[in-house]
């Protein structure tokens, strides 16, 4: 099953299952991922170290031309995106022009498309870092990932190439005071060897407990839909049975969205 990169910095709109009509902007190689993550179900394939060593990210002045040049195009068609989205070949926070990325599409936004909302999705392992937290807060829609509260269901989920513990973590997301999206995927499967499944009362409880501390805006809740690196041995998560996550959230008072 064949996985996908992104083969330019501006790409779209495309219609988006959680987003609308969203113009995607990819920070990283168009020629390889590049992530902090190495998720089992991502659809843009492994992340590997020698590609990271090679690869080259666009400059801040090659986005910001970029983007206005499409957004300049879309404005002459009267075609006006739902949402710019941030997301692209792995992890955009991870771009070192990352803030000042987000300033200068603020700036395009208001020029072109005032009413078009900025979205940002990220695996949030950079939140800690006080200028990825600010650029995040000055946007419409924040974006980050939950996929389980526990530790070791992450290791295998996501594989985090950088040292995560998912306390530190809540109450980083919990720093944002609401002003968050929270996104979790929920698959079952196996991966070398190992059975992962994060639905089963024991996560979802736990994961539950985690989004009443966080207490976000919104939460996403959405499953595997495109080819992923694992191949058949991932599972969707049927649609019932997402939408019966999505109605614990809903009653402890947090707007969610389901995607199957």
């Amino acid at each position: 099953m064949a996985t996908f990169l992104f083969d330019k910095i501006i790409f779209g709109p495309v219609k988006s299952r959680r987003l609308g009509v969203s113009l995607g902007i990819n920070l990283l190689p168009t020629k390889t991922k590049i992530c902090n993550f190495n998720c089992i179900y991502c659809e843009c394939g492994w992340t590997r170290d020698i590609e990271k060593a090679v690869s080259r990210l666009p400059r801040r002045e090659e986005v910001y031309n970029a983007l206005e040049l499409r957004l300049s195009e879309l404005n002459k068609k009267s075609f006006a995106p739902d949402v710019i989205t941030y997301a692209g070949n792995g992890e955009p926070t991870l771009h070192p022009d990352f803030p000042g990325i987000i300033d200068d599409s603020i700036i395009l936004r208001d020029k072109y498309f005032r009413k078009a909302k900025i979205a940002v999705l990220s695996n949030a392992t950079t939140i800690s870092n006080p200028l990825i937290k600010a650029a995040l807060l000055k946007i419409d829609m924040n974006i980050l990932k939950l996929d389980s509260a526990f530790d070791s269901t992450i290791k295998i989920h996501n594989q985090p190439r950088v040292n995560i513990n998912v306390e530190d973590l809540i109450n980083s997301l919990i720093g944002f005071n609401g002003k968050v999206i929270i996104q979790t995927l929920f698959l079952r499967g196996t991966h070398n060897g190992k059975v992962i499944d994060n639905t089963t009362p024991v996560e979802i409880n736990a994961w539950l407990k985690a989004i009443d501390r966080i207490r976000p805006s919104e939460v996403m809740i959405y499953t595997i839909s495109r080819d992923t690196p694992e191949k058949a041995r991932l599972n969707k998560v049927r649609l019932i049975e997402l939408k019966r996550i999505a109605a614990l959230v809903e009653s402890i008072g947090i707007k969610t969205q389901v995607s199957g």
